[in-house]
């Protein structure tokens, strides 16, 4: 049934990218399941409704992560598109659900692993940063199990759909507005203004760099570290390993029990009492990977409030097979604001540059004023180039938002960014072309087959979950688009 599909399941792969958004963006299970607005209801799936709010919090999501504006956010016809894939995801949530997929640990392991917020946590050393995954679930308002339970679901419904028909869904009118934002060229020219071509011009006075250095004090702070001791106890090779268990056993009771002082464990086992200084809540500096004070979990007990307040040993952890440690806080070294004699050189770099980034933006501003009454002239500006968000170049971020959202009516035309740190650019628009209407329209005629076979798959699961439209979708009013 699905041949044709399978022949095409490369067409509609930009879409399923924004379709099976990955996990990490962090919008939870919640995004598949039910939600609490008391909006009125456009779709019910399977009892539980899609609401307008909901559609218009994806809206802007979908918006933002294209690049586009909240002109596009609120309009009607992306809007629907969006209602569309809201509606997709709920039919199948519905069919997973239905069917009992199930996810095995190592696909879930796998898939963990190709998320690129999740790759960042992992050390040099291999180990994994758990205290800083907790903090990025928790600043994006989730826990280990809601993320885990995304994740699971995300590969659940990727399953279904690469088992049943290995295409992707398609919405037509979200890929064309999608393909537009990120196809459409213009074509640019630049004109820098940096900081540092401006330092030359400036020169702070004693005064200005003393009530820089008191008014922003915090930036020169030396951060809290530590002077610790430590143990160790590794198995002898030679060694029985039930002998070494009794040990461990041992190091990690006495350690315990005995938690103000190391010396009982450290002589009842013949142990050095090893010492360093300087441990920050990095590690000790300088020290090798397998270190004792460059584990993670060390470093995480010692700077918990029981040995860090409280002057008590470390649990035993085991840092390596057959290595385990304990720990203790000889003495804490407070934050501490730095003397002005010690950073000077730095207050005056800071303060030069900040002077000179601003003679900069001044610049740009006197220029971007001249150049909004002769945009036609050229002088100072770079050669041109096409640009796209399929190729932007070296542009990024803000100044890529920047020029795109140029009216092209009314061309040429130019715009500001600012670079903090760094100064401005202007940027000047001289023509924009639409990508090739035939390309466009090959895909489609390409997708058609695929589609069609899988709207059967989905008209299934349609009445199965028995969809019911309530009201239809509405224009966002003006009051609503202003807020």
């Amino acid at each position: 049934m699905f041949d044709s599909a399978r022949k095409h399941q490369k067409i509609l792969q930009f879409v399923l990218m924004l379709f099976i958004v990955p996990s990490f963006a962090l919008f939870g299970i919640s995004s598949y399941s039910s939600f609490m607005d008391k909006e009125t209801d456009i779709v019910k799936v399977n009892g539980k409704p899609i609401s307008a709010q909901e559609v218009d919090m994806a809206a802007k999501r979908q918006a933002e992560r294209v690049g586009g504006n909240m002109q596009i956010a609120q309009s009607l016809p992306f809007r629907q598109a969006i209602l569309n894939e809201l509606l997709q995801q709920r039919i199948l949530g519905f069919a997973v659900s239905d069917l009992r997929l199930q996810v095995g640990k190592q696909e879930l392991v796998n898939s963990l692993q190709k998320i690129p917020q999740i790759r960042a946590l992992y050390r040099q050393d291999g180990t994994f940063d758990d205290v800083r995954f907790k903090q990025l679930l928790a600043s994006n308002g989730m826990n280990e199990e809601q993320f885990y339970a995304g994740q699971s679901f995300d590969l659940k419904i990727q399953q279904l759909v690469n088992s049943v028909a290995r295409t992707e869904l398609a919405s037509p009118k979200l890929s064309e507005i999608v393909s537009s934002l990120y196809e459409t060229e213009r074509q640019i020219q630049t004109l820098q203004f940096n900081a540092k071509d401006y330092l030359s011009k400036v020169n702070p006075s004693a005064e200005e760099l003393q009530a820089f250095y008191e008014a922003n004090a915090k930036i020169f702070e030396r951060p809290e570290y530590i002077d610790v001791e430590y143990i160790v106890l590794k198995a002898d090779p030679k060694e029985d390993s039930k002998a070494f268990n009794e040990k461990a056993d041992q190091f990690a009771n006495m350690t315990y029990d005995q938690s103000d002082s190391l010396k009982p464990a450290a002589d009842k086992l013949k142990l050095s009492i090893q010492s360093h200084k300087g441990v920050s809540r990095g590690g000790a500096p300088g020290a090798s990977k397998d270190h004792p004070l460059s584990n993670p979990k060390v470093i995480q007990s010692l700077y918990g409030d029981e040995a860090l307040k409280n002057k008590r040993n470390t649990e035993a952890v085991q840092t390596a097979p057959g290595v385990f440690v304990s720990a203790r806080v000889v003495t804490l070294h407070p934050a501490q604001i730095l003397p002005y004699k010690e950073v000077a050189a730095e207050v005056k770099r800071q303060v030069s540059q900040r002077a000179a980034e601003k003679l900069a933006i001044a610049a740009a501003s006197e220029k971007l004023a001249a150049l909004e009454k002769d945009p036609k002239n050229v002088a100072g500006f770079g050669s041109s180039s096409w640009i796209s968000r399929n190729k932007p170049g070296n542009l990024v971020g803000p100044s890529m938002d920047k020029i795109m959202s140029v009216n092209v009516s009314n061309l040429p035309a130019v715009v500001s960014v600012a670079n903090s740190g760094v100064g401005t650019t202007i940027y000047r628009i001289d023509q924009v072309r639409q990508p090739p209407a035939v390309d466009a329209k090959a895909q489609q005629i390409q997708a058609l087959a695929a589609q069609s076979e899988f709207a059967g798959f989905m008209d299934y699961w349609r009445n199965s979950a028995g969809v019911k439209v309530i009201n239809p979708l509405k224009q966002v009013s003006s009051d609503n688009a202003g807020s």
